[in-house]
């Protein structure tokens, strides 16, 4: 490996501490449709008898009366596993050594996420994401394995000057109507490496009309 990286080894370079200005997850304003997620892991746990009446008016008043993902994160912990909760919190690296680890739904993205693949696949699903800036960096340490980004439409890609990358296929559409992606739009920027593997950046298939649909 070259010497730009430091003794602690190739992958010490790439999992930088998180910014200190960065607002923590559970701090984050919750919006309408958090809200509304929530509500309905409620309603479902009060009709098969897993919340009382009265936890349930109580948990529905707070749920209302929320304003931060926290505050909502706090009343569906002890009703869901993880994999099933409204949002997920959790800003720790994405890693994959030998398996496929998926990053979707409803999530917090930090400006920095560390991404590392050995022989495994990354699935990172932004299209419900919560971004924490307009240009996100996306710190890749990849040997022999596959990184797929699924953005919505208008969110650009683009690769940093440094960044060593061995095939990448970015099959992202802008927005409907428009030329090409707007200057000023949200930005995810992929650094770090990819040895023997590959990066595809895709926007999510549209659905198909039914032949009798009506317009």
């Amino acid at each position: 490996m070259s010497s730009e990286f430091p003794a602690g080894g190739w992958l010490s370079a790439f999992l930088g501490p998180r910014r200190m200005d960065e607002v923590e997850p559970a701090r984050l304003r919750a919006s309408d449709a958090d809200r509304e997620r929530v509500i309905a892991i409620l309603t479902d746990a009060a009709g098969d008898g897993r919340l009382t009446l009265e936890e349930h008016t109580e948990r529905m008043e707070r749920a209302y009366a929320a304003r931060t993902l926290g505050e909502l994160a706090e009343l569906t912990a002890d009703l869901v596993p993880p994999e099933k909760r409204p949002f997920l919190l959790d800003d720790r690296p994405v890693t994959a050594f030998f398996r496929s680890e998926t990053r979707g739904g409803r999530w917090v993205v930090p400006t920095q996420v560390p991404v590392t693949a050995l022989g495994g696949k990354v699935t990172m699903d932004l299209c419900d994401a919560l971004l924490r800036s307009r240009h996100v960096v996306v710190r890749l340490a990849v040997l022999m394995g596959t990184v797929t980004l699924i953005v919505p439409e208008g969110l650009r890609i683009v690769t940093a000057p440094g960044a060593h990358i061995t095939s990448f296929k970015n099959e992202v559409r802008p927005p409907r109507g428009a030329e090409g992606f707007p200057p000023d739009g949200p930005v995810i920027e992929l650094a770090g490496f990819v040895f023997g593997g590959r990066v595809v950046a895709r926007s999510p298939r549209r659905p198909r009309k039914g032949l009798f649909r009506r317009a």
